[in-house]
């Protein structure tokens, strides 16, 4: 196409007048559907959450998809463009894509509820998963919002000579549009107004701009997608013998309390549930579960109650509320990236230990920045099945080493499939480079206790240790004792630099899915 032909297939400012619209308003409208673009992406990765976690893998399923779809987008539109150069055209692509992201969340859950037992079935992991989830969700929508600036400057430029500056002022604009779109629904939208509205909100921003430029009689469309605000949101997620006490979601993550309706057990779930992260059993302070195994597995180690601990992953305060009731004197500094856990552990989870103190930042950070001198530092930060792996590293473990008083210990929590113990050799060959003792106990089905140290340790020196604890504690060192022993061997060293945990632990659940 000759210089002369674009010029011809151009739509002149006195065209674009005939519509009723400027430049201007492609510069708002680019805007908009850039905010939008990237908003649906922050809302989708966390639509997902509760079904298939928030690891990197989601993410990187969730970004490939949408740069995907753009990519489409732009190559449609400028077709579409060339051969429908009219601002109506456009606008009604825009208001297209507005009612299909309104359909979103509305569609998500009963699609994920198939979709998942379907994965189950064909021993599928969250990359599958979630790769399925978004482009089922917002592929197509994205594709739609991809064709609007292509399709905006086609319109915007009124000859060859100008093309370049209005091309370049038309993507900073949407680009500009993406980064607010991006902070507005991880800052802001998602934290106050949850996913569901999200999608809402940004579904009625494309509509008013789709009808802006359509007339007046198209408002409508975002009128229609206004009231479908007061749409109840309900529970995300199915339950079975359990109430609903809370479901939310923080800046961090999908939250969820539920009750047992037999006994009154309350659980914490985050993410896709496949880990309960705190428990409260009404009149007791122990679980007969993993939160046990951290009042008895120092003792491995030491043989004098801890007086200071660092507990990396508070959650809702198990750990930290059973200390205060066999240990009282112990100091406890409680590490919770996510506020909104302690709050729910204050009102759902009793709580209340004197001697706790809760920080609400990120572990890492946070032990690098603290005085240490702990005698014992647990790390309960681990998302299973997904951990930061950041809190897998020799370096970290280097770190904690550091921040241990002389004779402390470390205990991690490792969580793995039934049957599996490829991150449980990982760790333990991470934890080797840096503590002369590294011991396990098993002490659940999908549940390993790591303890390391720079001090002897040994299942005999929990034994002894027996006579000495509360008696509630007894049956249970006793226990565990019989299960201490020397770390797995076979693991691969994880580094800050290489430290693959998302393929390490899909592959552990597929690995784990296609033997039932």
């Amino acid at each position: 196409m000759t210089a002369t032909e674009v010029h011809e297939r151009a739509p002149h400012r006195s065209e674009l007048a005939e519509e009723g619209v400027s430049n201007t308003f492609l510069y708002v409208l680019v805007f908009v559907v850039g905010t939008a673009s990237l908003g649906a992406e922050i809302a989708a990765a966390r639509l997902m959450a509760p079904f298939f976690g928030a690891s990197t893998i989601v993410w990187a399923n969730t970004i490939g998809v949408v740069l995907v779809s753009l990519s489409i987008g732009y190559w449609l539109g400028g077709r579409l463009g060339d051969r429908y150069p009219r601002v109506r055209n456009l606008c009604l692509m825009v208001a297209a894509a507005a009612a299909l992201i309104a359909v979103v969340p509305f569609a998500a859950r009963p699609f994920f509820e198939v979709a998942t037992d379907a994965l189950d079935e064909i021993s599928a992991g969250a990359f599958v998963g979630s790769l399925v989830g978004v482009l089922f969700l917002i592929a197509v929508p994205v594709v739609l919002l991809g064709t609007c600036s292509p399709w905006a400057i086609r319109l915007a430029v009124p000859d060859v000579e100008h093309s370049g500056r209005t091309a370049g002022r038309l993507y900073a604009v949407s680009t500009v549009g993406s980064l607010l779109g991006t902070m507005l629904a991880a800052l802001v939208l998602i934290p106050f107004i949850g996913t569901q509205r999200t999608f809402l909100a940004f579904a009625i921003a494309l509509g008013l701009v789709a009808a802006a430029g359509l007339g007046w009689r198209y408002l409508a469309v975002p009128a229609a997608l206004a009231a479908a605000l007061a749409i109840p949101i309900g529970t995300v997620k199915a339950t079975e013998g359990e109430r609903v006490l809370f479901e939310g979601e923080s800046e961090e993550q999908y939250i969820r309390v539920v009750e047992d309706e037999d006994d009154g057990d309350r659980k914490l779930e985050l993410n896709e549930g496949q880990a309960v992260h705190s428990l409260y059993r009404p009149g007791s302070y122990l679980t007969d579960d993993v939160w046990d195994g951290y009042l008895v597995a120092p003792f491995a180690v030491r043989s004098e109650p801890p007086e200071r601990i660092a507990i990396l992953g508070n959650a809702a305060g198990t750990t930290a509320r059973a200390y205060g009731h066999y240990f009282p004197q112990t100091e406890v500094d409680g590490v919770e990236i996510d506020a909104k856990l302690s709050e729910l552990g204050e009102e759902y989870f009793d709580m209340e230990n004197p001697k706790l103190e809760v920080f609400h930042e990120d572990a890492r950070p946070w032990l690098e920045r603290s005085d240490g001198d702990y005698d014992v530092i647990m790390v309960d930060a681990y998302r299973q099945p997904y951990i930061p792996f950041y809190l897998a590293t020799k370096e970290f473990f280097e770190l904690v080493r550091d921040r241990l008083a002389p004779g402390g210990a470390v205990v991690v929590n490792a969580g793995h499939p039934e049957g599996n113990d490829d991150l449980e050799k990982v760790l333990g060959a991470t934890m080797a480079e840096v503590f002369p003792t590294v011991l396990r106990d098993p002490i659940e089905d999908t549940n390993t206790l790591l303890i390391g140290s720079e001090s002897p340790g040994s299942a005999q020196k929990l034994a002894e240790a027996v006579p000495g604890l509360p008696p509630d504690l007894r049956v249970i060192a006793a226990k565990e004792s019989a299960k201490v022993e020397g770390y797995l061997r076979g693991g691969e060293v994880y580094t800050d630099d290489v430290a693959p945990v998302e393929w390490l632990i899909d592959r552990s659940i597929l690995g784990y899915a296609s033997e039932d």
